[in-house]
């Protein structure tokens, strides 16, 4: 596989392209889900192969939205909605995964805005809820220049790196009440 080398300094692409995530793309998906940087930052096992994410991807198309950032010929990245069932069927969890050598680009703000976008105009979602490595301060930025919100943390939620790794639970809402308390 043809490396792409990039410039030391940020580079935000304007021809980013987000599109629905295609069996096609199993491959390149499979790759982004074992960088390093991807396993780190997200909950993700990593070490997946194309077809073992192409059995996930199958299962989740029933349940959810998934998508793909592609800068020129190259998938750089993957968010997905699962929508969630029966009482909370308002709602859906959100996952997202940038390539190692792309973050910071536009990419992840991408594949974020375009997921809001088809929640609320096309699918009536109210909430999208996520998990993040509390340590991950890009994601958090980007998540809360999206409008969502820390609602919780949990303590040692996940092992990384042979260690318990706390996670904040955020949340968009729209058109919300407010929270009551009798």
């Amino acid at each position: 596989m043809n490396e792409t080398r990039l410039p030391d300094a940020p580079v935000h692409y304007k021809c980013i392209m987000v599109r629905a995530l295609e069996s096609s793309d199993m491959e390149a998906f499979a790759e982004i889900m074992s960088l390093p940087g991807v396993r780190r930052g997200t909950l993700s096992v990593g070490y997946r192969s194309p077809e073992q994410l192409a059995a996930w991807y199958e299962r989740r198309l029933k349940t959810g939205v998934n998508v793909c950032a592609v800068i020129g010929e190259r998938v750089v990245g993957h968010a997905s909605l699962e929508i969630h069932a029966q009482s909370r069927s308002h709602s859906a969890h959100l996952g997202l995964a940038v390539h190692d050598a792309y973050h910071g680009r536009g990419v992840g703000s991408a594949l974020l805005q375009s997921l809001i976008d088809c929640a609320d105009a096309a699918l009536g979602l109210r909430r999208i809820d996520l998990t993040v490595f509390s340590d991950n301060a890009p994601a958090i930025a980007l998540y809360r220049k999206s409008g969502f919100v820390e609602e919780g943390a949990s303590r040692g939620f996940a092992l990384r790196d042979g260690v318990l790794a706390d996670v904040l639970h955020m949340a968009r809402l729209v058109d919300a009440p407010r929270f009551q308390t009798n």
